[in-house]
């Protein structure tokens, strides 16, 4: 069966696709809203207004809201990232209505009591706690940061502490009313679901909204930078960014076959280098990431503080290195493992679910399948060595460090390394 989409007058899409023999379905509210679309003032609360959602509204408490879905055994959750904020929802068929139900509740009428706004402010404060108590976390903040220095994107989705001690229920409501326009929210749904309703109940819950205009992003601009944080820990944590393509750049699917020949599993170049002959790390990877506008090719590895010299040193070896001898048999198991993982992916309606809304967003559109796998499929031996001499040509890389890592060679040198 194929996925179908409808825009509503005011804007507000509804994509959908079933997925015959399953009897449960996803469904979820996908807002185009993040961490990147805060100023810099509003650091944070975007992710805080995700809490805020479920702490109830003027029809649920918060406990209301929780049993009403897991009454009927489904679950219900949400996530703030830097480009978008999801609230979704896992139920049988027959339960699909009332997800919705619940899930257009708490995105358009969240009733920001003060009191769990106050408790819901100390649970936020706990997760910076323990972000920042893992180092294999906090890193990737401080990675983000590097590169895009006093930028939206480079900011910490969870935000500052001392920021997130100030917000109250004027600054969740100013939030709301600038990004959570029907233009920027997308229905998504997977599985055991029918478009004609659910546009029938899109319609009567999202249908009355006014249209916003759109906010425009400030765009991201990728610096070399590095950040050391130099603490008495067990293990130097090591993250790389080299600047990548954005979600729309035709040099995507070679970055992440690229990458994941690099980093992407047991047989990958760097796991066999770092791990399996020289025993430097446990973990290691490789990973491309893209933004609307930007990307990022990420590599971290952890290792002792003796060691981190030579582990920096030869990831960025086996970067120069795939500039010369890549070949085709890793790249053949790369572009398996990527199509695999998506293949498997679409077997799970929530992932399902989240693709289609993903690449609506991204594209207006929902491309198929089919030419999804011709562009992996697309990507050779000659297009992986070209895009791999010009990572190590231009030398756009950014780095942090975490932990005893006073050893560990500057940013200078690695990029001096990578295009000798």
């Amino acid at each position: 069966m194929m996925h179908r989409i409808t825009t509503l007058s005011n804007g507000f899409r509804i994509v959908s696709e079933p997925m015959p023999g399953l009897a449960s379905a996803a469904v979820g509210i996908w807002v185009m809203a993040g961490a990147r679309h805060e100023q810099a003032e509003q650091n944070g609360i975007a992710h805080f207004l995700e809490h805020m959602a479920f702490k109830g509204t003027a029809r649920r408490t918060a406990l209301q809201i929780a049993e009403e879905i897991e009454d009927v055994g489904g679950y219900i959750n949400a996530y703030t990232s830097r480009e978008m904020t999801a609230y979704y929802a896992r139920v049988l068929e027959a339960d699909v209505p009332l997800a919705l139900d619940v899930i257009a509740d708490i995105v358009l009428n969240p009733a920001f009591d003060k009191r769990e706004i106050e408790v819901e402010r100390h649970v936020i404060l706990q997760e910076i706690g323990q972000a920042a108590d893992t180092p294999d976390d906090v890193i990737f903040d401080w990675l983000q940061e590097a590169s895009y220095p006093d930028q939206p994107l480079g900011r910490p989705i969870l935000g500052p502490a001392d920021r997130i001690a100030k917000y109250n229920a004027k600054d969740l409501k100013r939030f709301v009313q600038g990004h959570y326009g029907p233009g920027q929210m997308i229905l998504a749904a997977a599985g055991a679901v029918h478009h004609d309703a659910l546009v029938k109940m899109a319609e009567e819950f999202f249908g009355h909204l006014p249209a916003l205009a759109m906010p425009v992003a400030e765009p991201a601009r990728f610096q070399c930078n590095e950040r050391r944080e130099i603490k008495d820990l067990e293990q130097a944590h090591f993250a790389l960014a080299i600047e990548g393509p954005a979600f729309r750049d035709p040099d995507l699917f070679t970055a992440q076959i690229f990458a994941g020949a690099m980093g992407g599993g047991m047989s990958s170049r760097l796991f066999q280098k770092l791990r399996e002959e020289r025993g430097l790390c446990y973990t290691t990877f490789a990973q491309a990431g893209a933004h609307d506008d930007t990307g990022s090719i990420t590599v971290y590895a952890g290792t002792g503080a003796s060691d981190i010299k030579d582990l920096a040193n030869l990831t960025i070896d086996e970067f120069r290195r795939a500039t010369e001898d890549m070949t085709e048999v890793e790249i053949a198991r790369s572009r398996t493992q990527m199509k695999a993982g998506l293949l498997m992916g679409l077997e799970s309606p929530s992932s399902r679910a989240e693709r289609l809304a993903r690449l609506l967003a991204i594209w207006d559109r929902v491309p198929d399948l089919s030419e999804t796998v011709e562009r992996i499929d697309a990507v050779n031996l000659d297009a992986i060595k070209a895009y791999a001499e010009k990572l190590a040509s231009d030398a756009r890389i950014s780095m942090a460090l975490y932990g005893p890592v006073d050893r560990a060679p500057t940013l200078d040198a690695l990029r001096e390394r990578l295009v000798a």
